[in-house]
């Protein structure tokens, strides 16, 4: 048991690092090399559809961010609990969270009680309950627009740059494993292995991305970063539906988990407003705080169902 809780610290610590280290490779790959290369015009430096596609990825990668930060600056910890309990090491619950009363969960990771929690998310290095999930709802939104809008854009450079056909979907879906075999075995003795893909017509025109039989670092790092930005953004869709459906229901993922149901919770308005606040039109272009502070309706929920 000890030995998990180090590594959910460990990934606590390494899963920030990783998001911002991501968020700068992004941005750099666009400005450096995708903008310049994908909306080149010979006649002016910054024509008009260059400038649509900076403004797009810059309000993408501004609202990711700015949800990102209202995620980590509204916790959701109970400002009014004084008393931290000590789970034995039999604790029946989960391994990061144990469950008090009204709703509330002590973080084993966080070392907090947490109101109305829903999960840990080590992306945030936080909890994610009643004050934040918004912001999470958000900041999930936006991370998968924007990872998907630079997969699109990433494409689109290699096909302008190296003339790759992206026509049959066999293409992408190949493109990381023969990237990775020219990259390691080209740099030994790649004669046998381009024989043998020259009989696969398929991936003919792959060849034209490799004229030497081999591909640079950088070739094979914008192959890696294409992926990653298929698989971020579509973990990040996936968060995002699971959390909305949940938040309709009034219900959290701790409570889906230990089989509780959501009868008495309220509409799915009414939900829905707890989340996102009465200003929620605005919440959707800027991260900024929507969210009232006063008791909503799963507060009042709780407070009525112990009475």
């Amino acid at each position: 048991m000890l030995f998990r809780m180090v590594k959910l610290r460990l990934l606590n610590t390494i899963a920030p690092v990783y998001f911002y280290t991501a968020t700068v490779v992004t941005f750099t790959l666009h400005f450096l090399l995708f903008m310049p290369t994908v909306f080149q015009s010979p006649d002016e430096a910054l024509n008009p559809t260059m400038l649509v596609h900076i403004g797009v990825f810059l309000f993408l990668i501004g609202n990711a961010l700015g949800n990102y930060t209202m995620t980590i600056w509204y916790p959701s910890e109970s400002a009014n609990e004084t008393v931290i309990p000590v789970c034995s090491p039999d604790c029946p619950d989960r391994i990061d969270a144990h469950y008090l009363l009204n709703g509330r969960h002590f973080c084993k990771v966080c070392k907090k009680v947490i109101l109305k929690r829903d999960h840990h998310c080590f992306f945030t290095g936080n909890c994610i309950g009643n004050k934040n999930m918004r912001y999470f709802i958000m900041f999930s939104i936006y991370t998968s627009c924007c990872c998907l809008y630079s997969l699109v854009i990433g494409v689109a450079y290699l096909t302008t740059e190296y003339s790759i056909s992206f026509e049959n979907p066999l293409t992408f879906l190949t493109l990381l494993p023969l990237s990775t075999g020219y990259f390691f075995l080209g740099k030994f003795n790649s004669v046998f292995l381009e024989a043998f893909l020259l009989q696969i017509s398929w991936i003919s025109t792959f060849f034209l991305f490799l004229p030497s039989g081999s591909i640079s670092g950088l070739q094979f790092f914008l192959v890696i970063m294409l992926y990653v930005w298929l698989g971020i953004g579509l973990v990040s869709a996936g968060f995002c539906c699971q959390q909305l459906l949940l938040v309709a229901r009034g219900q959290t993922w701790c409570e889906l988990q230990k089989g509780q149901l959501s009868e008495g919770r309220g509409t799915w308005r009414a939900n829905l407003t707890d989340v996102f606040g009465s200003r929620w039109a605005l919440g959707l272009f800027l991260p900024v705080q929507t969210v009232e502070t006063k008791p909503g309706n799963w507060q009042v929920y709780h407070d009525h169902k112990h009475d």
